[in-house]
């Protein structure tokens, strides 16, 4: 802070109050950090650590004063021990009570009401909160977040890199260190130490006053150093003197002692508030009391009397959880575990969420105990979209429950195997679902179990096996529901094989039966596999006519309908269906990563690689990283083009660990492509051009959509290797390709483009620039160019000088500086003067505003000119995602933490005149 603003003027003052004590040097942190964001420094976030009574929570408060007293906008919520079922209560119990609160109620409900995308929804909560830290700072302070519910967790782990620019400082207490918070603002951790004597001593003056006697420092001694057992030792020496019992046990036994003081309905009263959780409603207190609400006023005033309770207005809460943690503990286990058993049962009969009922369930049930399995099921249900982990553990719970031989453990079996596979714990979904099926169940519900373990076979790239249990379970199957998913499924499946024919005819008979059978999941598995099955065999029109009428079906199945649009070159098409999915709850790692594919077809390799980054950082948050191979492979291969080999090996080395990790055959042929184009780089072709050949073991070459824009790259590898049949059975399944496929230029043109160096064909190369002058793909007409510009510059031709001009030109605006390079000296000998410079033809350097990036320089300057993320995004038409990609690699190039310190640097470069790329 400035010297002599009015809020510095009691500073020693506040740090020397009762309750902070010892504590100075933190709360000067805390201050610090305030000031910081306040004054525009950028996002910060700190971390309260400590065990119970050690005053993370006192501490806490006084930073919340701190800043509302800086002009802060407050959120500061708790996280309860048995709200963990209730979807983002931890963060909500602060984001709607501050005065005025972070988020109305008609945002919140806005939220709710499309809490089953966790990355959306917190894209949604990071732009409400953006927008209000607009105008004033904010501070989002979360107590006990070793208590929080699994959403609010994961929105913690996530908000604070979404917000990285925004002046948000966030304040969490815990007992232990909670999930790092990745690319977010570098972290603060405060861990809070035992008291010193000397704070001891000065605690122990402010109570008692005066001198502190030998006897109560002994006795201070016993409370290691925690200031609330302290205190509580201290108010018991000022009301009945330094004799009594030792702590630790001092508290309990003062609670105790409390307690026996009190009257035998309050004394009920307070351990049916224990077993509750900190803080209760009267009304579910009453309920398990077995008596009216109106009925417990004098029960409620002699705890708040004992200094056990206090009334914040809308609950009740023990003055501090280790006095709960007292009155808990004093409770028999045998009487505990009926409590909670009971508390469950008068929560559902009170008419309260399965939410509320299952924390004191996992408590309390026994096997056997049908009516909590079947709560457990139905919590686990609500959860599983927002919260599948957790719904995991509720479904695995309820069937542990299940007694051995009761039938009605395949069902909830079932249950179990769908959570877990949603979870992503796959193996565990798989040995679940075999457990079951070693019980010999009935052959109905045998097809059953193998229908819904067919997702976690998928999942685990598992096909031999999936293709087995799929036909014997069609074998035995005699619902038609569950038969049309078996054989949809096994139409996914055989869409990976080499008979595509029988595929599609599988996949045929699987939409038949489906719309036969009314089955929803079982149409939406064969439109699928129908797509897969066409965009395999390369027919792209009927790739594109399956998956537009399954994401008219299934809105979530967009990005494949985009993908399948981006294989039939209607780029157009592509883009406007990525604007209808701005505002849909869909899949947001897979829509970014067919944003990606498009900037790439598109030759906006910067904005691409951001695409690829943030889909991968999307993929990782959810933890469910499915598409890494290719993300990686498409940066590495963006990266050779702009000549940054140390990235491509690192890439690549990445790559290797994930096959190793989940090998299965489409990795295999991604991976063996770019490891032939590093080792052509590296002069090894032989090496190239066997690894080309590895991609071909299972299936051809132009069998892997992700390698079909780089058949012409490949019969150049496999011709610099010396394998010139590679080269020409390359070639023809280009052309076998472009025949399957008339209307769309890129198929056509590659192809020529293919035949042409096969066959050194002057008028062929023409042919293909010819053609993809009429796609939408620059890089491939650079490609084309660069190839027609060499080949007529070999035969002294003059019109070599344009055609290598256009793929000079065509690469350097895409930003493949080093097939730009390589072209301009092909310029240079073709005109026997130094080339033309077009384009950003520069060294890339790491730091400094020379290192961004075009797109990187778009965002800064909307940004620096005061929009948020997603205006940004809108202006760009491009995710908000993919934004705060470039915030982070942009805050990171340059050395800055805040849109403030941005803001000057763009004023003053752009003070200074345009770069000549902008």
């Amino acid at each position: 802070m400035s010297p002599g603003r009015p809020e510095e003027h009691d500073v020693t003052t506040r740090l020397s109050r009762p309750g902070l004590r010892g504590r100075e040097a933190e709360l000067e942190q805390l201050r610090a950090l305030v000031a910081a964001v306040r004054d525009g420094e950028g996002g910060a976030i700190a971390l309260l650590l400590g065990e119970p009574g050690i005053g993370k929570t006192v501490l806490l408060r006084e930073a919340v004063s701190l800043a509302r007293a800086h002009g802060f906008v407050i959120s500061h919520g708790r996280a309860e021990e048995l709200h963990e079922l209730a979807p983002l209560a931890s963060l909500a119990s602060g984001l709607l009570h501050g005065d005025p609160p972070l988020l109305s109620g008609t945002d919140f409900a806005d939220l709710a009401g499309h809490h089953d995308q966790r990355i959306w929804l917190v894209e949604r909560l990071a732009q409400l909160i953006e927008e209000r830290s607009a105008g004033r700072p904010v501070l989002i302070a979360v107590d006990d977040v070793q208590w929080a519910d699994p959403l609010s967790r994961f929105a913690l782990s996530v908000l604070p890199a979404r917000l990285l620019s925004s002046p948000v400082l966030w304040l969490l207490t815990s007992r232990e260190n909670p999930e790092p918070y990745g690319q977010g603002p570098p972290a603060t951790t405060l861990p809070l130490r035992p008291l010193s004597e000397t704070a001891l001593a000065e605690l122990a003056r402010d109570v008692l006053g005066g001198d502190v006697p030998a006897r109560v420092e002994e006795l201070l001694d016993g409370a290691g150093g925690n200031p609330f057992l302290a205190a509580e030792i201290l108010s018991g020496i000022a009301a009945t003197g330094a004799d009594g019992p030792e702590p630790p046990e001092r508290l309990v036994l003062g609670v105790r002692g409390r307690l026996a003081d009190l009257r035998p309905d309050t004394l009920h009263f307070l351990r049916i508030g224990s077993v509750l959780g900190r803080a209760f409603s009267l009304a579910d207190a009453a309920a398990l009391c077995g008596r009216p609400a109106s009925g417990l006023s004098a029960e409620v005033d002699e705890a708040i009397a004992a200094a056990l309770l206090h009334d914040d207005g809308e609950r009740l809460l023990f003055r501090h959880d280790l006095l709960r943690q007292a009155v808990y503990a004093d409770l028999a286990p045998s009487v505990r575990r009926a409590l909670h058993r009971e508390a469950a049962r008068r929560l559902v009969a009170a008419g309260r969420s399965s939410g509320d009922a299952v924390p004191h369930l996992l408590k309390s049930a026994e096997p056997g105990d049908t009516e909590a399995i079947a709560l457990l099921g139905t919590a686990a249900e609500d959860v599983i979209a927002v919260m599948p982990d957790l719904a995991a553990d509720l479904a695995v719970r309820a069937l542990e429950l299940v007694p051995p031989r009761a039938p009605m453990a395949y069902d909830v079996g079932e249950r179990a195997i769908v959570a877990l596979t949603r979870a992503g714990r796959y193996t565990q979904a798989r040995d679940t679902g075999d457990a079951l099926l070693a019980r010999r169940p009935p052959l109905d519900v045998f097809a059953r179990l193998q229908c819904v373990l067919g997702d976690t076979l998928w999942h685990l790239d598992d096909v031999q096996e999936l293709t087995r249990r799929t036909t014997t379970a069609l074998a035995a199957v005699t619902d038609p529901a569950i038969r049309a998913r078996l054989t949809a499924r096994h139409a996914l499946v055989r869409s990976r094989g080499s008979d595509l024919g029988a595929a599609r005819e599988t996949g045929e008979r699987a939409l038949a039966e489906a719309e036969r059978a009314g089955d929803r999941e079982a149409r939406v598995l064969a439109l699928w596999g129908l797509g897969e099955i066409a965009l395999n065999a390369g027919d792209c029109a009927a790739a594109v006519a399956h998956h537009t009428a399954l994401s008219v079906f299934d809105s979530a199945f967009l990005p494949e309908e985009a993908i399948a649009l981006i294989h039939l070159d209607d780029f157009d098409a592509v883009r406007r269906l990525l604007r209808t999915a701005g505002d849909l709850p869909l899949r947001p790692a897979m829509l970014i990563w067919t944003q990606g594919t498009l900037n790439m077809g598109l030759g906006r390799l910067d904005d691409a690689d951001a695409d690829f980054v943030t889909a991968e950082r999307l993929e990782a948050d959810l933890h469910v990283p499915g598409n890494l191979v290719n993300l990686r492979v498409n940066r590495g291969l963006l990266a050779m083009l702009r000549g940054d080999r140390e990235a491509a090996r690192e890439h690549l080395d990445v790559v290797r660990a994930a096959v190793a990790d989940r090998p299965n055959t489409g990795n295999h042929a991604t991976h063996r492509y770019f490891e032939a184009v590093v080792a052509d780089a590296e002069g090894d072709h032989a090496a190239a051009a066997e690894f080309v050949r590895t991609v071909q073991r299972d299936h051809p070459f132009l069998r892997w959509r992700l390698l079909r824009p780089h058949v012409v790259q490949a019969v150049r590898i496999a011709l610099r290797g010396g394998d010139r049949e590679l080269a020409e059975d390359l070639a023809a399944q280009a052309a076998a390709h472009a025949i399957r496929n008339p209307t769309v230029p890129t198929a056509q043109g590659t192809a020529a483009h293919a035949s042409a160096l096969v066959n050194a064909d002057h008028g062929l190369l023409e042919r293909a620039v010819d053609i993809l002058l009429d796609g939408p793909r620059p890089l491939s007409l650079a490609a084309a160019s660069a190839d027609l510009g060499r080949a007529l510059l070999t035969s002294g031709d003059a019109a070599a000088t344009p055609a290598l001009t256009r793929a000079h030109d065509l690469y350097a605006k895409a930003g493949a500086d080093a097939e730009a390079d390589r072209v301009r000296a092909e310029l240079e000998r073709a005109t026997s003067r130094p080339g033309r410079r077009t384009g950003r033809l520069r060294p890339r350097t790491d730091r400094g505003w020379a290192a961004l990036t075009t797109s990187e320089r778009k965002v800064a300057r909307l940004i620096a000119a005061g929009h948020t993320n997603r205006s940004a995004a809108e202006a760009l038409v491009v995710s908000p995602h993919t934004v705060n990609t470039h915030l982070a690699s942009i805050f990171r190039k340059l050395s800055v933490r805040s849109r403030v310190h941005l803001a000057r640097i763009v004023l003053a470069e752009d003070d200074a005149g345009p770069a000549v790329d902008d």
